[in-house]
């Protein structure tokens, strides 16, 4: 089976190709994903950056968390699809949105965090672990 991920904006301006497994792949409840995307959560993967060929240019959007590490949305400057995530606290990662993925069903959430944070209406898989904060402390 191929690892390779492909995937796409909603206007087709930006479109990546992935030749890698992801290194992890959940799901964020964190407000500022909330915020971000208009709905319960992110589910987001996470690549070696030097894994993704990227075709066309993302807009970066830069936050800190409360951790003081950043974190910089990567979206797309004509429709405005958010596709990337970059954090201070990975360097040379890239994240994915999953949504943005060519063929979604190669998404496998291994786990739910910053459940702390999830919206009350957020119906969240009840096979995954739950996680508090962080994916990773």
């Amino acid at each position: 089976m191929s690892c390779q991920y492909t995937g796409q904006c909603l206007c087709g301006e930006i479109r990546y190709v992935v030749d890698a497994e992801p290194l992890f792949a959940g799901n964020c409840h964190c407000k500022d994903c909330q915020r971000s995307s208009g709905g319960a959560f992110i589910p987001a993967m996470l690549f070696p950056e030097s894994s993704v060929a990227i075709h066309g240019a993302a807009k970066y959007f830069e936050t800190t968390a409360d951790s003081g590490h950043t974190h910089g949305r990567g979206f797309c400057p004509h429709c405005g699809s958010q596709l990337f995530a970059r954090f201070s606290r990975f360097p040379g990662m890239l994240g994915i949105k999953a949504g943005t993925l060519d063929d979604a069903s190669r998404y496998a959430p291994k786990l739910d965090f910053h459940v702390a944070s999830a919206a009350p209406w957020d119906f969240m898989d009840p096979r995954l672990p739950k996680k508090q904060g962080p994916a990773q402390d």
